[in-house]
């Protein structure tokens, strides 16, 4: 039989893998040693702890970072034509969202091997489900540009795009960046946008909250490298 792909959801931290996914991704890891991931220490460390039985020098690690060939990557899946199961990792969170692991998935549907998605911790699904904002209707948009002016103008852009689909619009920063674009979210929004950050989600530190811009600007939660989640709608 063809090996199937499984995408494998991760800790969005230093948080115990069972408190915060079910049983069944447990089980998926303890049958596979064949895995897809972005930071081979991260996986392996990830995949001890969830099955610490496991035996590290039988893993077959294949990463797709920055520095994966390409030609190499569409090879990967090849091992599923054998019988071989096949692990994809994301560094944090599930697979294949705001991830590379997005290309992995698209060649097994190109290759007719069978892809299995696993429950576990979607920082985007859980920051858009606690915000209280429009959760039939929003979108992802990944990291706004770095030059200010750009930025400024994303901001605005967004903020319209929220009102005239009346659509939450979700994006994520670098976590270093995050209180500088706090700061000019204070700046650029109008006082009546809502405003929802959510911080180191399923940690003990998690921090959710929405505001009015114009509430906000009474407020200054510590954002400084926190893993977060910034959604607006106007």
């Amino acid at each position: 039989m063809t090996g199937k792909l499984y995408l494998i959801p991760t800790t969005l931290g230093e948080t115990e893998p069972l408190e915060v996914m079910p049983l069944s991704v447990k089980k998926v890891i303890e049958q596979i040693n064949y895995y897809i991931v972005e930071n081979e220490k991260t996986a392996r460390r990830f995949i001890k702890k969830i099955a610490p039985k496991k035996q590290q020098p039988a893993l077959t690690i294949k990463k797709i970072d920055k520095y994966a060939e390409v030609k190499e990557t569409l090879s990967y899946l090849d091992v599923c034509s054998n019988g071989v199961n096949v692990g994809l990792l994301s560094e944090a969170g599930v697979p294949a969202i705001a991830d590379p692991g997005a290309n992995i998935v698209k060649l097994a549907h190109e290759k007719g091997i069978q892809v299995v998605p696993l429950v576990g911790p979607s920082s985007i699904l859980l920051a858009m489900m606690s915000s209280g904002l429009n959760g039939q209707n929003f979108a992802f948009n990944g990291y706004l540009p770095i030059d200010k002016s750009e930025r400024k103008r994303a901001i605005k852009e967004l903020e319209k795009l929220s009102f005239d689909k009346q659509q939450s619009q979700i994006f994520i920063e670098t976590p270093y960046r995050n209180e500088k674009m706090f700061t000019e979210l204070k700046a650029t929004l109008s006082p009546l946008t809502n405003l929802c950050i959510a911080a180191d989600i399923t940690l003990s530190t998690e921090y959710i909250k929405t505001l009015s811009i114009n509430d906000w600007k009474h407020q200054q939660p510590d954002l400084h490298k926190r893993p977060a989640i910034f959604i607006i709608q106007k």
